[in-house]
């Protein structure tokens, strides 16, 4: 989930907590459903490939400050009226502008002589919610949620809060330990945001697309990972073979990209999500500047039932920049040689 997400659940409730939580009856659930309800009204052909499939190609951009998850106090309201949504868009920008929280520019919410990691500079959360004004990106189930953890994810969420807390205990450092221990973004061998799936975050919410006959290629431009994805029907890798980013496959349904995702090697951008994850998106080009994005998560082990998110891929005129991950580059050394070093310490101290 994109971190300006959690965020922006409290302001949004604030600004229309006075509205009417009354649920609102749309077109369909999501930016797709919206496009085929107004199909009939005026019929738009997507440019086709030299194979005459519909061209995707170009880079997108899918930042937005819609909130993953409907806040629970929205329940039963769907969308935003127009208002609600400039006044929401306006009071999110102000609560997450760098600048205006540093506490050396007369911010409050960084405690005096707090280092802010970034100025404002560097965000690119985007400023507007998506176009239909939902209140969240989750489109199924209905109520705009993830669905309940199993209990077997709950124990392992319970787990790692522990372990999380026994990092701040003298002696205790679980997720120190080796390099293993610590989380594919640490290690920069995925992104936050690039998935797949692809969820909006802080920053490079950006994705390029190339097509082929046999080939798509979805390159994001976090972590600049790029996913090479068959479109021959051949069968997806044994189970033995598990990419980082899961092992893709793809075909067309129409004018939509279908692609299926497996096999994944370990947890993927969704937080709690496992190796087993099967994924699937659908990449739907509706108008010359829009992509509708869907993707479809399915992880028994995690979660007790699917769910689907849905939000817009805007034509970009710029391009893709390399992201370079200093996290993985020198603090993840630095982790590890100060839980090395307070180890050493520790058996000095025993010695004694």
């Amino acid at each position: 989930m994109g971190r300006q997400f959690l965020s922006s659940i409290g302001a949004l409730a604030v600004v229309i907590a006075v509205a009417s939580t009354a649920p609102i009856s749309v077109a369909g659930q999501g930016p797709a459903s919206a496009a085929k309800a107004s199909a009939g009204a005026k019929k738009w052909t997507p440019p086709r490939t030299s194979d005459g499939q519909p061209d995707l190609q170009g880079v997108w951009e899918f930042a937005t400050i819609t909130p993953m998850e409907r806040p629970k106090e929205l329940a039963g309201k769907q969308v935003l009226t127009a208002e609600e949504a400039a006044e929401f868009e306006v009071e999110h920008n102000r609560r997450e502008n760098r600048d205006l929280i540093d506490p050396e520019k007369g911010g409050s919410i960084y405690p005096p002589g707090a280092v802010v990691p970034y100025n404002e500079f560097w965000y690119d959360r985007g400023s507007k919610v998506v176009g239909t004004r939902r209140t969240s990106l989750i489109v199924d189930p209905a109520d705009g949620r993830i669905p309940p953890l199993t209990p077997e994810a709950q124990k392992r969420q319970d787990a790692l809060a522990v372990a999380q807390r026994e990092d701040q205990l003298p002696g205790g450092h679980p997720h120190a330990d080796s390099w293993e221990d610590r989380s594919v973004t640490d290690r920069c061998i995925l992104g936050f945001n690039s998935g797949p799936p692809m969820v909006p975050g802080a920053y490079n919410n950006n994705v390029q697309i190339f097509q082929s006959p046999e080939y798509v290629v979805i390159h994001n431009e976090m972590n600049h990972n790029a996913r090479i994805v068959p479109l021959d029907g051949r069968p997806h890798l044994t189970q033995q073979l598990r990419p980082w980013a899961g092992d893709s496959r793809g075909r067309w349904e129409g004018n939509t990209l279908v692609v299926d995702t497996r096999n994944f090697f370990r947890e993927t951008s969704l937080r709690g999500s496992g190796a087993n994850t099967h994924l699937v998106e659908r990449f739907t080009r509706v108008d010359p500047d829009t992509i509708d994005y869907e993707f479809t998560v399915d992880d028994s082990t995690t979660w007790t039932s699917p769910w689907t998110a849905s939000f817009p891929l805007t034509k970009s005129r710029s391009q893709l920049f390399e992201y370079a991950c200093h996290e993985g580059n020198y603090a993840l050394k630095g982790i590890l040689a100060g839980a090395r070093a307070q180890e050493n310490a520790e058996e000095a101290s025993r010695k004694k």
